[in-house]
Parts: C-alpha cells; sequence; structure tokens
C-alpha cells in the first residue's frame, strides 16, 4: 500500500434533502416487502415501516465521504504469470495472499425435473436481495463488494439476438459462450479481441460473434463505475469434439492460452474471463445485491431460462474490492475463509511438474499455472477444483478431495460406510486438505451442490417443494415460501454434502454422495497393499552421552538453564506445556544484546474475525496430526502406486522410529548433515554450504530418495564446523525443491538438537519438515530423570514418580497437544494442511535470508544478513569450547528477571521509583522513573524513533490541560477473578475520577458497584468496605464492559449500564486462544458473578461461536447497538500482518472503536510459547490499521485505540503519531496500584493481593485510587512537556503526523539493518480532526423492528406501568436481533428480574440472526415460522417459542427450524422448539432450560448450569466442557454413547425421580405451547419412553435431586404425593 498508489478522487456529495426510492422491482411484482437497505456500513435511516404497511421506503443520510484509491488495483486474477514462469515456480507471498479477504452470503435453487425457466433466475434475485446484510460496502456505500449469479446458459435469449443480428441460430451441442471483462479503452479493447480471436483461430474454434451486454451503468456505485469494464459475451464453434467434457476441455485450454497471451501486454490485468463454457454462464460485477438484477438487463428478459442458479453476496474485508473477485467463480461460489491458502498454492505450484492426465494429450504445459496468489483464497480454490474436473473427476468428486470431512472417530463413518474412510484415506497422503470455514456450492451445469467444511463453520439450509426445487442458502427466509408445499427442510452440518443430479432428477444427501465416489475405484484395497503405518518404537530407557556431553551440546545449540528447567522438565513431568504469567517484556530478539536462536524472530500468525480459531480442547475430534511421508504422486491419475507411502500418527519421532524410517526400503532415505566450515573465516561461509545442502538434497531426489533427514548429529563436536540453525536448512532444501519441480518427490525429515519447544516444532513443520525426531530434548528428558535430585524429590512424595520411558512420553504429548493448539490458533485443524504453509511472520532477518529459506513470509522491519546469523549462531557454539564454560548451563533470563539477565521492561526497580513517585506524589520521583525508562537499552521497535519538529517550542501553559488528556486512557481488559477485587474496583474508580475508562474484562460485574458512593467517611464505605482512599460521588463501574467468547457475566442489564462495550477477539499475550481461570481462582463470589460453580476452572473458548466470519462480527456489533443504543462498540484485535485488512472489515461492519494489542501485553495466565510466540508489536499494528482505513476512506468511521508495554507519556505521543486517538495502559496500571511483578498471578498466591482470591492475601493490598490519579495525571503533564518543545497546543495536531518522528542514531549489537520506513510512511490524514472521531454519535443500526414495536402506545403503556400487553406482527430474515432492544429498555429500568408486567408478542414469518437476543423476564415471544442463527443469544430469562405454520408438507421434528449456536451464553429463560437445531445448541448456556427436537454436532458444549431437553438425534460431540447442568437426551436407536464426549459428564438413564419429573414437566410445557406431535406422543407412553432417556451429568450435579437417585429415602413421601 506504497503512497504512489493513491490519487486523489472527487468527494462524493450528497444532498441532505432525504432521496426515497421505491423497492426493487422484483419485489413489487411479487407483492413483497423487502428493503433495498444498504448494508451494514452506512448509517442508513428507514423510514418508519408501520404495521401492515405495504411499502418500505429509505432516505440515504448524508455519508461520511471520504477518497480512497481506484478500486481496481487490477492485478489479474487469474493469473498473473510472467513469460519465464514455466521454468521457475514462484512461491506464494503473504502480502498478497492477506490483503484478500472475503466472506458472504449465498444459495443455490434447482429444479430437479431440469425445467429452465425464468422464475428460478427471478428467484435467484429476490434471495440475493435478501442477502445484502451479509455483504459489505465500499466507503460509498454504494459500491457493493460483489455480487453474481451462475446459470445454464440461456440459449433461447442468444438465439433471439442472434436472429436479429442475422446469425444462424446456435448449435448448443457445439457452441462456447464467453462472458469476457474487456479493458474501457476501445483501442485496448480491440487489441485484446483480436488476441482473444487469435488464440481460438490457432485452435481451430470458429468465433461466431460478439455480443455487447446491455447493461445500465446508472445502478453502479462511484467507485465501482471508476473501474467498469466493458463487458461482452463471445460465441465460438467447436467442430472438432462431439462429447461434452472435451468441449468443455477445449475451452478450458483456450481461457488458458489467451490468459497466458494477455499476461505480456499492457491490457493483459484488464482482461477477464468470467466464465466460458458450453453449459454455465456467470453475471457478475462489484454491485450491491439488489442492483444486480437492474444492471444486466439480460437478468430481466424472460427469454433468460435456466433449470438452476447459484447467487453469491460477498463482503470484502479488504480494501478495494475488484470486479473479477466478485462471485460465482467458473464452478464455486464459496463463503468462508481458506486459511492454509499459502501452504495450498505452494503445494499446488510444486505439483505442476508431475501433474499428467492421458485427456490433456500431453498439452499439460499449456494449462499451467494452477494457482495465483495474487488472486482471493476463492479464485485458486475454483482453479483447483477446475483442474480436477477438467481432468475428469467429478464436481463431487474434486471437492471431496479438495475439502475432507472429519472422517476420522467418526463413528457412523467408521461402522457404516468403511468405503468412504479408505476413499479419505487415500487422498490424505496426496492432496493436502484446503482447511478453512466454508461453504462451497458447485456446478458444471450437470450437478449442482453445496458441501460445507469439516467444523461447519458456515450456516447452510437447505429445504424442497412438491414442485421438485431444491433451495440451498446461507439463510432461511430469503424468499417467501407457501410453507404447505414444502416436503423437506434441512441444514447441512460439519463436513456434510448435498447433490442435484439435473439430468437423473435426484437429490442425493450426503453419504449417498459420498458412497457413489468412493465406490468408484477399489480404494480399501489400494490402501491396505501399499499404505504403511510407522510401528511405535519404545522410548530409550538408558542415557546415550555422560552428562558433561549433553551438557556441551546443550550449549553449542543454544539451551539456556530456563528451558531446560522451566520448559523440557516441567514437560517431562507433567505432560504439558508450562503455564507463566505477565506476558512479554524482553526486547524483539534482533533488538537483544544477548544470542538468540532463529525461531525467536518468528511469531506464529493467528486467526482474528474474518475466520475462527478452533478450539483444540474441547473440538480436538476434527483435528489430526497425522502426517504422510513418501513420494506424492500425479494426482490426475488414480492408481495403486499413489498410496504407497509411510503414515505417522504424529510428527514427533524417538530414535527408534527414525531408524525405522531410514530402514524402510522404499523411502531409500538420505542423510544429509548440516554443518558449516568456517576454517576460511565466517564471511560467506554459510551461504556457501546452503547452496551445497540444496543441491546435494536435489541430487538425492533426483535419483529416487523419497525420504531427505537433515540432521545435526555428530559424535564429537568439532570447533570450526558449527551446525547451520536447523529451521534454516529445513526452509533452504524446501524452497530450493519447490523451485525445481522435486518437492512432490520427497519428505523433509529433521533429526535436530536444535528443538525441544512446541514453537520450535511448529516453525520446522510451517517451513516443509514432516517430522522431526528431537534427539537432544529427549536426552535431557532422561538425564533428568535419573538425576539424583529428581530420584530424591520422587522418593520423598515431593513429585510424582514417572519412569524414564514415561518421562520422555510426557514431553512428547506436551508438544503434540502444544502443536495443537497452535494449529488451531489459525484456524486449521491437519498438521497435513500446516505444513509447508508458513504461518508465521519473521521480525528481524533481512532479505537475503528470507529469499533463500522463507520466501513468501512477511519480514516487514528487514534484519540480519547470513553473515549475520553465522555470527550469532557461532555465539553459541563457542560456548561448547572455551576452558572458562561453566559447568552448569547460563540463564539467560528470558522468562523470569534476574540480575545480569535479559533485561525485561517491567522489572523490579522500575516498579520500585514508580511507586514512590505515585505514593509520594513527588514531581521529582517521578522524573527519575521518566529517566530510568529513558536510559533502557533499546527494547521495543518505538525505542529506535525519536521526535523531531519544525515548529518552534511553546510554553507549556498553551499546551490543553492534563485533565483533557487523561480522558484519552482507559486501562487493559482484566478480568475480575484474574484479579482481585480490590484491585479492580481501585482501577475503576481511579478512572472515574479522572473521566478516563477502565475495562471490566470477561468476568461480568457486581451491580451494587453501578451507582455513585454517598456513604464515604474518613476514606471508607460500608458498601465496599474492602477499600481504602474513597470519596463520596466515586463510582467503581467499568465504562468499558467486555464481551467475550465465554460471555461470563453478559446480561442485558450489565449491556445496558455500560458506556463502551468491547468484544474481545483475542488477547495481546496469547492471540487465538481463550482465557482460563484456575479452579482456585473461582471463589464464591466469582462464581456468582459468572453464573458457574465454585472451584471448578473456567475456560473461555477460544473461538466466539458467534464470530466465525466478518458477516457474523458484524451481526454481534448490531446486537449490542440493538441492545444498548447509547453505547459505542469496540472491537479489541491483536497486531499481526494483514491487521489492516481485517480493521476494514471491523470498519464496515459498523465498529465504533477498534482497539489494537500488541504482542507485549499482560495476562493472568498463559502457555510460555503463547506469551513468547504470537502477535506483533503494536507500532506496526497501528500504522497498518490507521494507513489502511485511510485509504479505504474509512478513518473517520472509528476511533483508533492501542495497547501494549505504555509505560509513559512518550509511549502516548509515539502512539499518537502513528494515528492512534486513544491509549491503553495494562501492566503498568496495575504496578501503580501496587503490583510488585511477582509473575506468579496464576498461582493465587500474589503476595500484595493484587492477583489473588485469597482474603488473606487480599488484605494485604497496597493500593488506593489516588495512586492511580497521581500517574496518570503525571503521564498527561509528561504528554504536555514534550508538546509545548515540539510546538504544538493540542494532542490533536500531532495525531497521524509520522513525519514528526526520524530514526534514532543508534547502534544495535547485532545489525544495522534495521528498515523502519514502513512505520515512518505516510498515506495522508484522516479529514477529521481526532477529537471530532471521538466525539461522533453512536453508529446506529438504522430503523429497526424494534423501533415500531416500542413506539406501539400499548406495547410502550406495559413497559412503563407493568402491564400485560398481546401483539402479533409479521417479520421477515432481514429483521434482525429483534427483542433486543425492547429487552434493553425493560433491562434498563427494572434490571434482570425486577419486570412485573408481560409482552405477549407473536411473530410470524422468517426471523433474520440473533432473534430473542438478550431477552428478559417478562418477554413471552412465540415465532410461528422459522429461525436463524442465535436464537436467544444471551437471553436472561421470559420465553421463547418456535413453531412452524400450521398448514406444512414436511414432519416438523424431521425439519430444522432454528439455527447454529442457539442460547449461546444465556442465563435464564426458557425455549421451546418444534423441530431441530443447528450445530453448537446451548453452548455457554448458564441457567436457560430448552426442550429441542433433535440437534447438530457439539450440543451442550461449555454448558455451566440450565437444562437441556432433546428429544430427538443429535450430532457428536456432545457436552464437551460441560461443568453444570444436565441434559435429557432421547436415543431411540442406541446410538448416542459414540456421540458423548465423556472427558467430563458422565452417561445414566433418568433414574432420581425428582429429575423424571423435571423431564416430564418440561416435555408437557413444550407439547402444550408448540403443539408438538413428537411431545404428545412420548408422554402418552411415558413408560415405554422414559427407559430411552439419558441423563448427561457433569461432576458438579452429580448430589443434586435431579442427578442422585439416593435423595429419594428423605422426600420420598413429597414425590409420591408430587407424581400422583
Amino acid at each position: 500500500m506504497s503512497a504512489q498508489s493513491l490519487r486523489p478522487i472527487p468527494q462524493l456529495l450528497y444532498s441532505n434533502g432525504q432521496s426515497t426510492k421505491p423497492t426493487s422491482v422484483f419485489a413489487a411484482s411479487r407483492g413483497l416487502l423487502f428493503a433495498d437497505f444498504i448494508g451494514l456500513c452506512c448509517k442508513s435511516k428507514r423510514t418508519r415501516r408501520r404495521l401492515g404497511a405495504s411499502q418500505r421506503l429509505q432516505g440515504l443520510s448524508p455519508k461520511n465521504w471520504a477518497s480512497i484509491r481506484a478500486v481496481l488495483d487490477l492485478q489479474r486474477v487469474d493469473n498473473a504469470v510472467d513469460e519465464s514462469s514455466d521454468l521457475t515456480p514462484k512461491v506464494a507471498n503473504l502480502d498478497d495472499i492477506i490483503s484478500e479477504r472475503g466472506a458472504c452470503g449465498v444459495g443455490f435453487i434447482a429444479n430437479l425435473d431440469n425445467i429452465a425457466s425464468h422464475q428460478i433466475v427471478r428467484d435467484a434475485l429476490v434471495a440475493l436481495g435478501c442477502m445484502e446484510h451479509r455483504g459489505g460496502c465500499s466507503a460509498d456505500n454504494d459500491s457493493g463488494d460483489g455480487a453474481g449469479l451462475m446459470t445454464s446458459i440461456p440459449w433461447d435469449l442468444f438465439n433471439n439476438w442472434a436472429e436479429k443480428q442475422g446469425i444462424a441460430s446456435f448449435d448448443k451441442l457445439h457452441t462456447g459462450v464467453g462472458m469476457v471483462f474487456l479493458p474501457k479503452d476501445d483501442g485496448l479493447m480491440k487489441e485484446a479481441k483480436s488476441a482473444i480471436i487469435n488464440v481460438f483461430y490457432q485452435e481451430g474454434l470458429e468465433v461466431l460473434g460478439w455480443r455487447p451486454v446491455p447493461v445500465d451503468a446508472s445502478v453502479v456505485g462511484y467507485y465501482a463505475r471508476e473501474t467498469m469494464p466493458n463487458i461482452q459475451q463471445v460465441f465460438v464453434r467447436v467442430v472438432k469434439e462431439e462429447n461434452i467434457d472435451d468441449i468443455e476441455r477445449e475451452l478450458y485450454i483456450c481461457r488458458k492460452l489467451i490468459e497466458r497471451a494477455a499476461n505480456s501486454e499492457m491490457w493483459g490485468n484488464e482482461l477477464y474471463f468470467c466464465s466460458l463454457s458450453n453449459q454455465t454462464i456467470v453475471y457478475k460485477g462489484m454491485l450491491r445485491s439488489e442492483a444486480l438484477g437492474r444492471f444486466y438487463y439480460d437478468l430481466q428478459s424472460d427469454l433468460y431460462k435456466s433449470p438452476f442458479a447459484i447467487y453469491h453476496r460477498r463482503y470484502s474485508t479488504n480494501t478495494s474490492p475488484r470486479w473479477p473477485l466478485a462471485q460465482p467463480m467458473r464452478f464455486l461460489g464459496h463463503n468462508g475463509e481458506i486459511n492454509t491458502i499459502q501452504g495450498n498454492l505452494n503445494w499446488m505450484q510444486s505439483r505442476e511438474t508431475s501433474l499428467k492426465s492421458s485427456v490433456w494429450h500431453g498439452r499439460e504445459n499449456e494449462i499451467r499455472p494452477y494457482g495465483n496468489p495474487k488472486a482471493s483464497d476463492s479464485a485458486n480454490l475454483d482453479s483447483a477444483a477446475e483442474l480436477l474436473i477438467r481432468s475428469g473427476r467429478t464436481p463431487d468428486e474434486a471437492l471431496m478431495i479438495l475439502v475432507p470431512e472429519a472422517y476420522k472417530n467418526h463413528p457412523t463413518l467408521q461402522i457404516k460406510y468403511p468405503e468412504i474412510v479408505d476413499f479419505y484415506d487415500y487422498y490424505k497422503g496426496q492432496m493436502e486438505a484446503w482447511d478453512g470455514p466454508a461453504l462451497l456450492l458447485f456446478s458444471d451445469g450437470k450437478t449442482v451442490g453445496a458441501c460445507l467444511d469439516r467444523n461447519g463453520l458456515r450456516p447452510a439450509r437447505y429445504w424442497r417443494t412438491v414442485d421438485n426445487v431444491v433451495y440451498v442458502a446461507s439463510e432461511v427466509g430469503v424468499l417467501p415460501m407457501d410453507e404447505s408445499k414444502v416436503i423437506m427442510k434441512g441444514r447441512l452440518g460439519p463436513g456434510m454434502m448435498i447433490t442435484a443430479d439435473l439430468s437423473a432428477g435426484q437429490v442425493y444427501e450426503n453419504t449417498e454422495v459420498k458412497k457413489r465416489v468412493a465406490s468408484s475405484n477399489p480404494y480399501g484395497k489400494w490402501v491396505k497393499e501399499n499404505l504403511r503405518t510407522l510401528k511405535p518404537v519404545n522410548f530409550l530407557s538408558a542415557l546415550v552421552m555422560d552428562n558433561e556431553a549433553t551438557l556441551r551440546r546443550q550449549q553449542a545449540y543454544g539451551y539456556s538453564s530456563e528451558d531446560v528447567q522451566m520448559i523440557i522438565e516441567t514437560m517431562a513431568a507433567q505432560g504439558k506445556e508450562p503455564t507463566f504469567c505477565m506476558g512479554d517484556d524482553i526486547p524483539l530478539a534482533v533488538l537483544s544484546q544477548r544470542s538468540h536462536m532463529l525461531y525467536d524472530y518468528f511469531k506464529q500468525r493467528f486467526a482474528q474475525v474474518t475466520n475462527p480459531a478452533i478450539d483444540p480442547l474441547r473440538e480436538g475430534l476434527v483435528m489430526s496430526l497425522e502426517v504422510n511421508i513418501g513420494r506424492r504422486g500425479n494426482i490426475l491419475e488414480v492408481g495403486p502406486q499413489n498410496a504407497s507411502q509411510v503414515i505417522l500418527s504424529s510428527p514427533v519421532l524417538n530414535e527408534g522410529e527414525l531408524e525405522s524410517l531410514v530402514r524402510d526400503p522404499y523411502l531409500k532415505a538420505q542423510v544429509l548433515y548440516t554443518f558449516f566450515d568456517i576454517r576460511k573465516g565466517v564471511e560467506g561461509s554459510l551461504e556457501r554450504t546452503l547452496n551445497k545442502l540444496c543441491e546435494a538434497a536435489d541430487e538425492a531426489v533426483r535419483n529416487g530418495s523419497q525420504l531427505l533427514i537433515l540432521s545435526d548429529r555428530s559424535d564429537e563436536l568439532e570447533a570450526t564446523r558449527p551446525a547451520i540453525p536447523i529451521l534454516l536448512a529445513v526452509g533452504a532444501v524446501h524452497q530450493h525443491l519447490i523451485q525445481n519441480g522435486l518437492r512432490m518427490s520427497a519428505s523433509i525429515v529433521a533429526d535436530t538438537a536444535q528443538c525441544f519447544s512446541t514453537h520450535q516444532f511448529a516453525c520446522l513443520i510451517g517451513y516443509g519438515a514432516s517430522a522431526i525426531c528431537p534427539y537432544l530434548g529427549l536426552e535431557t528428558c532422561r538425564q533428568w530423570r535419573l538425576s539424583n535430585k529428581t530420584v530424591n524429590l520422587m522418593r520423598n512424595g515431593k513429585m510424582p514418580t514417572v519412569t524414564i520411558e514415561q518421562a520422555q512420553k510426557n514431553f512428547c504429548k506436551a508438544v503434540k497437544s502444544g502443536l495443537m493448539k497452535i494449529l488451531s490458533k489459525m484456524g486449521i485443524s491437519l498438521l497435513s494442511s500446516y505444513c509447508g504453509a508458513q504461518i508465521f511472520e519473521i521480525y528481524g532477518l533481512g532479505k537475503d535470508i528470507v529469499d533463500l529459506a522463507f520466501c513468501g513470509s512477511r519480514s516487514s522491519i528487514g534484519g540480519l544478513t547470513l553473515d549475520e546469523l553465522a555470527r550469532e549462531t557461532l555465539s553459541f557454539w563457542v560456548k561448547a569450547f572455551s576452558e572458562d564454560t561453566a559447568k552448569r548451563l547460563e540463564n539467560f533470563g528470558f522468562i523470569q528477571f534476574r540480575p545480569g539477565g535479559e533485561y525485561h521492561g517491567n522489572n523490579p526497580e522500575m516498579s520500585k521509583l514508580l511507586h514512590k513517585a505515585v505514593r509520594q506524589k513527588s514531581e521529582s520521583a517521578y522524573s527519575v522513573y521518566q529517566q530510568h525508562l529513558a536510559n533502557r537499552p533499546v527494547n521495543v521497535l518505538r525505542d529506535l524513533l525519536e521526535f523531531k519538529s519544525d515548529c518552534a517550542p511553546i510554553p507549556v501553559g498553551k499546551v490543553e490541560p492534563a485533565s483533557s488528556i487523561v480522558q484519552r486512557f482507559c486501562t487493559g481488559g482484566m478480568s475480575l477473578g484474574a484479579i482481585s477485587r480490590e484491585t479492580h474496583e481501585a482501577i475503576a474508580i481511579a478512572m472515574n475520577r479522572l473521566g478516563g475508562k477502565s475495562n471490566s474484562g470477561e468476568g461480568g460485574e457486581d451491580p451494587i458497584r453501578w451507582s455513585p458512593l454517598t456513604d464515604v467517611v474518613d476514606g471508607y464505605s460500608p458498601t465496599l468496605p474492602h477499600l481504602k482512599g474513597l470519596q463520596n460521588g466515586d463510582t467503581a463501574t467499568s465504562a468499558i464492559k467486555q464481551v467475550a467468547s465465554g460471555r461470563f457475566g453478559v446480561t442485558p442489564t450489565f449491556l445496558v449500564n455500560a458506556d463502551q462495550l468491547e468484544i474481545k477477539i483475542a488477547q495481546g499475550a496469547k492471540p487465538g486462544e481463550g482465557g482460563q481461570l484456575p479452579g482456585k481462582k473461582v471463589s464464591a463470589y466469582i462464581a456468582r458473578l459468572r453464573n458457574s460453580k465454585p472451584g471448578v476452572p473456567l475456560i473461555s473458548p477460544p473461538p466466539h461461536h458467534d464470530i466465525y466470519s466478518i458477516e457474523d462480527l458484524a451481526q454481534l456489533i448490531f446486537d449490542l447497538h440493538q441492545v444498548n443504543p447509547k453505547a459505542k462498540v469496540s472491537v479489541k484485535l491483536v497486531a499481526e500482518a494483514g491487521i489492516g485488512t481485517v480493521a476494514s472489515g471491523v470498519a464496515k461492519g459498523n465498529a465504533d472503536i477498534i482497539q489494537i494489542s500488541g504482542h507485549d501485553g499482560g495476562t493472568g495466565a498463559s502457555p510460555i510459547s503463547s506469551i513468547k510466540h504470537a502477535g506483533g508489536p503494536w507500532e506496526l499494528g497501528v500504522t497498518e490499521t490507521h494507513q489502511t482505513l485511510i485509504e479505504n476512506g474509512l478513518r473517520e468511521r472509528v476511533i483508533l485505540r492501542v495497547d501494549g508495554g505504555f509505560r509513559s507519556g512518550v509511549d502516548v505521543l509515539m502512539a499518537a503519531a502513528m494515528g492512534a486517538d486513544e491509549y491503553g495502559f495494562g501492566s503498568v496500571a496495575m504496578i501503580a496500584t501496587g503490583c510488585v511483578m511477582a509473575r506468579i498471578c496464576h498461582t493465587n498466591n500474589c503476595p500484595v493481593g493484587v492477583a489473588s482470591q485469597r482474603e488473606e492475601l487480599r488484605a494485604r493490598f497496597p493500593g488506593v485510587p489516588g495512586d492511580l490519579v497521581n500517574y496518570f495525571l503525571y503521564v498527561a503533564e509528561e504528554v504536555r512537556g514534550i508538546l509545548a518543545q515540539l510546538g504544538y497546543e493540542k494532542l490533536d495536531d500531532i495525531i497521524g503526523r509520522t513525519d514528526l518522528l526520524r530514526p534514532r542514531d543508534i547502534s544495535l549489537m547485532k545489525t544495522q539493518h534495521i528498515d523502519l520506513s514502513y512505520i515512518l510512511s505516510s498515506v495522508g490524514l484522516p479529514k477529521w480532526s481526532s477529537t471530532e472521531i471521538r466525539n461522533q454519535d453512536v453508529h446506529s443500526n438504522g430503523l429497526v423492528l424494534d423501533d415500531i414495536l416500542l413506539a406501539d402506545p400499548e406495547i410502550s403503556d406495559a413497559i412503563d406501568n407493568e402491564k400485560v400487553v398481546s401483539k402479533t406482527i409479521q417479520i421477515y430474515n432481514v429483521d434482525r436481533a429483534v427483542c433486543g432492544r425492547v429487552a434493553g429498555v425493560i433491562a434498563k429500568r427494572y434490571g434482570d428480574t425486577g419486570f412485573a408486567g408481560q409482552l405477549n408478542i407473536t411473530f410470524m414469518g422468517s426471523a433474520g440472526q440473533s432473534f430473542g437476543c438478550f431477552l428478559t423476564p417478562g418477554m413471552n415471544i412465540q415465532l410461528v415460522g422459522e429461525a436463524n442463527d442465535y436464537v436467544g443469544k444471551g437471553m436472561a430469562g421470559g420465553e421463547l417459542v418456535v413453531k412452524p405454520v400450521d398448514s406444512i408438507g414436511f414432519c416438523p421434528e424431521d425439519a430444522t427450524i432454528v439455527g447454529n449456536t442457539c442460547l449461546y451464553g444465556a442465563t435464564g429463560g426458557q425455549v421451546f422448539v418444534r423441530g431441530k437445531a443447528g450445530e453448537r445448541f446451548a453452548v455457554r448456556n448458564s441457567l436457560a432450560q430448552a426442550v429441542v427436537e433433535g440437534t447438530g454436532d457439539h450440543c451442550c458444549e461449555y454448558m455451566t448450569g440450565g437444562c437441556v431437553v432433546v428429544l430427538g438425534k443429535v450430532g457428536r460431540n456432545v457436552a464437551a466442557g460441560m461443568t453444570g447442568g444436565l441434559a435429557y437426551i432421547l436415543d431411540e436407536d442406541d446410538t448416542l454413547i459414540p456421540k458423548v464426549n465423556k472427558e467430563i459428564v458422565k452417561v445414566q438413564r433418568v433414574v432420581a425421580p425428582v429429575g423424571q419429573m423435571q423431564l416430564k414437566s418440561l416435555i408437557e410445557a413444550h407439547a402444550e405451547k408448540t403443539g408438538s406431535s413428537k411431545g404428545s406422543s412420548i408422554l402418552k407412553e411415558w413408560n415405554k419412553y422414559l427407559p430411552l432417556f439419558w441423563q448427561l451429568v457433569p461432576p458438579s450435579e452429580e448430589d443434586t435431586p435431579e442427578a442422585c437417585a439416593e435423595y429419594e429415602e428423605t422426600t420420598a413421601g413429597q414425590v409420591t404425593l408430587q407424581s400422583a
């Protein structure tokens, strides 16, 4: 995003007058109402929709205008290739990939009788209009991100045109139609056309004519019109082929040749084929969905007929959506995100040389390349699918290969469909899965189908009508339906597929499709005969080296005593990764004065917003660490030889297993040693050796070796032959083989001493190693177990006893679970897809290293050269040879602070100086603290910068006062639970005194804190007796209340009492992971606030279960604005490459504030590797976010807030110059209130009661709110002083002014090659000042259905006077979060339980997402129809009944009637659903009761209370992480037990009489309220059905009367009375 690419665009002006448009044509013609509204992003106002009004109009409000660069940075989507590329494959570049992200709404309609009609096209356009809220709009609020339609070719329409042109009518069998985007310029267009005609002519195809596609350009938005191509259709005749497949193949070759020819032309990136086929055609563009049908006149013609249509609405998170990237693509409409795209592209490229198929007659070279990093992930998946299909695969088979389901541990598949398992096993080693959340719709014109990713992370509903039409869509209610005609309703579950075969008129559901595909070849036999499993070998039981030799090796390879004691030994003893706390405050490896291993320059990437992290703890069943080793065959040909590989159960090998791989006769393993020779000096030595190593690898593979073992083992270490960092060796060989087309022929295994922590394993695998044998790590485990110290500890019972084998097994187990967690952070479920996917960014390595070994990874600040790296490696190596080396390992102090060790930002001296300054209120003491910070070693990137100014200094008196500066300060989101009540309240009171903002963290808040104190005497208040230093008028409320993934304490009242609501997507200290609160910190008070059980550990899931995509985040923002329209909504992200793209999506999603956290934030408890190795510096994050938002014209919409390691006024000004409006202080605020950095938060033993829940320790808490007030005032005064020196009067004047920064003249120990130009660059300033941005109104949801309800006099009267009222109203899928605002109004007045009135509201129709969210007691809501995702999200009371309409053509209990993730975080109320629910029903439910007639996977996940009754089938992984509450599940065919996750709950029959009554009364209520026939029949034959129910009981509920039959003795009398 360089500054050159900008060009000014004239401002867009809208008049203030309300311009109204009638609803769209289609709506009017069908008597339908739907709003033609403008997406999520604008503050659109819709005029009041009165009940029963026949028209909804809409006004456009004046927009936030802005100018952005032209939308089409037209790199050619399909094929940016230069001429030489046939020979040298290029590696996929992360920068290209992260700038293109998308998410969407999709669907298809297909007529099974294969009858073409215009009605289908019309319906598709109507459905598309109802998806508008799933798409995004650019800053002009009018250019959509893209919408499109794929249908079969409308021959009638084209023949009619031909007739008028005097062309003979087309021969359907032999004619291909191309839909082409051509250059705008006439001259260039003619050139492009002649190039196209030339290729057709050379291929022997006759061009019959060109048809300019008639369009109405007036409906196109401003930015989209700037880049609108010239759209034409070309008709060609294919004479020499008869068979449809051959004709399609010929057209495919032509398209590839045209693309190749275009690449060398200047107009090459302006030519794009939407489709070129004999079967299908794609109409698409950069349009809002309702405009598609008005833009293309063809789509309005009655002659446009098709038996099917796939429709798609895009929400692109990134900058400028481009015309070619609208969807559908040529085969697929894709809603989702491929997380492994970089690896997939690299592997596809490596395949190019090996792909051969007889159908191409030797022309494979002409159709390369098969992927293009500059296109979106969807476009690349599409081209991979296209290649397979054109090579003779069916579409369903192609998608099963590319997007396999989680077939391992799948109870149904293993037993009933073993052949499907064989199919997946066969392809697993040949095609790495394209992994990530995705709903894929596909068609080749003969089959139309849909499939869902292995996690089911996108909604997909389908239904079929009596006139034989099948519909699939992201949401229900997108088309008005006569329910009596619907004969089937369902949803796609994880990994499921549905196809409609148009020629046969059949619909095939999941297993039928897959069974057909899997039976086409004897996969089972091939797998059995050729796939070899590596047998586990026992661990060694004796030492291999003596202690001294081991020590020398540990020194030479860079181990420190912390690595051995805190990491390796903890893993060996406990079998899990060690936990630590308080974040990472040591310098980045490149800035440090101490030597680091190469891995420390890499940070793991993680999923944020555009796709979710996976939960490795609770949903590990979709994950697998299996790896296949050996040659990968030619995927276009099927045969037994392709299965000849070795399968490893995990990538961690012990010495014996490595030995068996070496001995495998088929692999012909070759060992390559990785040492470099420095006898001739260090200069150039590393590079020379790497080149030799790559050549040796090359030669070995050409000679038939299928396994390269890179080893740094040697019997004797030599002083002049240090080991190459193994990561460098693996990366270099991997890249070399890719570039030479050999990577498919062999696997790489590392046999190394330089690998012992999970991050190190992950790096090696991510850059190409398939497996690792950590021989020195294992030897260290053995040495530890045999040492006298360990033996004594075990003998005295101070440590659990483990055998020497067990210690090594524990170490490997810890590594494996750590790897699962690292994969899951990025949302990747298979190690085979992670391998080579390079999911890292680099901080501190220069271009020569990156290009050699880590090509395609982003290294934005440059850094070490190869020679500098060689010197760093050598500095470890010499330790093993110097005379004065200690007899024990050195402690580098990287993890814990120690005198003489590595510098830590939060060190004891700093906290002493700070305590002195704030407690004595002494300015001189604060200036000593400032001096201490100014003299510290370089610690963070901003330490390399200093201020310069072009103005003369001014007196401090002229600068804005401290009182206005402190209003920009806020404190970090520290949850009550992680820190003590005293600390939490002291911080909140201090911030409220200043007018800044404190943050509740994710643990809810005690309502007692919401009103100002009036009873303070001498600094003490009976309301908050544990605090001192109070004043009357203090409030302990947190202005920012946090909504995190665990939803702990999130009730309607909590939400309406917030000034701001923060959605915590990720946490700086451990992005991509959930929070954890150890059981001993969950006291009775904490448990009450969080609606959970005391003493039971609380884990919040890594993903928000209602944010799997950018449109889901937009929905949650909508929900929060709905329940509290006065609170600004902020979204907390963590810095990483590509965050600007994500932030643009968040801004389009209507957030008010975006917070960027650095990787160095503090935390209560987290695995060490997460603290150290994930996330990036905030300096880069803020710069990228600020500049991307400006480029996209979105910067004025959001306040930018930053936090992470802030300690002083200098930090504040640095952040301001980089573009931030507000500043967050975390750890330092805790230090100011008394924290002494003991770094034992996770143990509950904090010596000063800051981070402990123990009463006796909390009594020691030293802090008073005044200390923190003093600190922030000092910081503000420091800011004023610097502003005065720079000559500026207010912060507003310097925000975003990177020109006030310059690099400091400072020499670093390791390198002089750090490049800060990224931070110092500028793309201009926002149109508004920071103060104007901060003071704008809360973004609104526009007019919503709830406003109409609240405006109804009877309803408002009932709320004001607690009366009873009944109402009925129509609802559509565009009405989202209905009832949320009404609930907010009630909660604000009456609290969560105080309302005594009753609102009985019945809705008719299809409800939009989040129906009935945040309900409060007294609201009885009934929906007659169906609902989408998130029904009853966060509900706290009341009643929600969902039932189908009376006249239906399907059986209600078999139909899906509500969507995924219902009752997420519910804290009360009752829900009755007649029909099935989707995935993750009642996830994190704390107290609600629900009855439903079937659910998808992961039912009752993370439940902590309440009761769920399921009268039907459930999916797999039931009750994972369920620590409270009960579930009753009806199991009529005895299939439940294998589906239950038995880690926590126990499964028993319903034996306790109280439990039987609870179950019966819930079913009675269900039958009465929903009219459920299933419920009635169960009650009729109660004695037959009761024994078929299972009760799921977590340990905390085992002694309750509902679960425990022993209760009956004491209360038998009452029980019999009641049941009588």
